[in-house]
């Protein structure tokens, strides 16, 4: 069977990694029998500029029809002062609701050769593996009222509203206990319950489902102790459920003691496994179109939309020890580069994933 996935560039770097990753794609149904057809759509600024919008119907359309969205990344610096709802993070926000992927995974796993490039000192990140699942479809990013008014005084006031429902948290809850139960049947739920309503519910409904799954160790932690417990020992952490705000704050900070936010992929999913695979950094438009991008964590999250949502492990494995054979080549990009590496850039980078997937 012929599947179909749903390639969207997007802004900044986007197209540039996106390319490595497409390449990876394209030897594997070369050289190991993969499937697939790539085909390839607008999101974010690029679709602003070219459509007027940044989730297009006709983007729409293709996402409904795909088996998975491989994306690149959107945003930039020309979009920030146009009108609020057609910003291109709308547009990556619109994709998540309309296609009801509320599970993000993002794995947080330093490989051996970039112990060195880590913020922390080798020995308290050796051997880090981490599993972050952050709820996506509610929270402040989508509560409503939401909005910037005039008070009576004439001062502006911006407004936002956290909120979750009960059956929100179950579902991601479970989505969090089933992956602990294939690791290491740890779970470490995050939320700011001391004073915040909507994380007071998020505990009781999270203890509630933990009645389900006797097997798998549960503990609590407020949002401003986890961020600092990562930063002094990771190695604690098995898997991370959470809110989509703390869970998007927390990533980022997990994505440091891997040596390099270029080295996090993720995969947002819905009740299927139908999926959107991107890396979780933006699209860091200081450096695009400059060959300095690492597409590493794009490549990776190709991988994980192998093993998710087209039931390849095989191949998804083949991906992933292909990057640890190029990190053995002593191969870095600048942000992963430390002394006595061979520095690359984004093209030569993917070039030498595909040469050690062919070997």
């Amino acid at each position: 069977m012929t599947h179909k996935i749903l390639v969207l560039p997007g802004d900044g770097i986007g197209p540039e990694i996106v390319a490595e990753a497409a390449k990876v794609l394209e030897c594997l149904r070369q050289e190991h029998g993969l499937d697939v057809v790539l085909e390839y759509g607008l999101l974010g600024g690029c679709a602003v500029d070219e459509l007027g919008e940044p989730y297009p119907e006709a983007t729409r359309r293709q996402a409904h029809e795909a088996d998975a969205i491989l994306l690149g990344a959107v945003g930039g610096p020309q979009w920030e002062r146009i009108e609020r709802s057609l910003r291109p993070e709308r547009g990556l926000l619109a994709i998540r609701a309309d296609l009801e992927l509320f599970a993000n995974l993002r794995p947080a796993l330093l490989y051996p050769q970039l112990a060195s490039a880590s913020a922390l000192k080798p020995e308290i990140v050796a051997g880090l593996d981490i599993l972050i699942v952050r709820e996506l479809n509610g929270d402040i990013y989508f509560g409503q009222p939401r909005g910037i008014r005039t008070l009576d005084s004439g001062e502006r006031e911006g407004f936002n509203t956290m909120r979750y429902s009960e059956s929100e948290i179950e579902r991601i809850a479970r989505v969090a206990f089933e992956a602990a139960r294939k690791r290491h049947r740890k779970l470490c739920s995050v939320d700011k319950a001391n004073v915040l309503e909507a994380s007071e519910l998020w505990r009781e409904v999270v203890g509630r489902v933990a009645g389900d799954y006797p097997d798998v160790e549960l503990s609590h932690m407020y949002v401003d102790n986890a961020a600092m417990q990562l930063v002094r020992a990771p190695k604690q952490f098995d898997v991370i459920v959470t809110g989509n705000l703390f869970g998007d704050i927390l990533s980022d900070c997990a994505a440091m003691l891997t040596g390099s936010i270029g080295m996090l992929p993720s995969a947002s999913l819905d009740r299927q496994g139908k999926g959107l695979y991107e890396p979780i950094h933006g699209s860091a438009p200081d450096i695009a179109g400059k060959g300095l991008a690492n597409p590493l964590a794009t490549i990776l999250s190709t991988a994980m939309l192998l093993r998710y949502s087209l039931n390849q492990p095989q191949l998804a494995g083949r991906i992933e020890d292909a990057v640890g054979r190029v990190l053995d080549q002593g191969l870095r990009t600048l942000d992963i580069s430390t002394s006595g590496m061979t520095p690359v850039g984004t093209q030569a980078m993917g070039d030498a994933v595909v040469a050690a997937l062919m070997e």
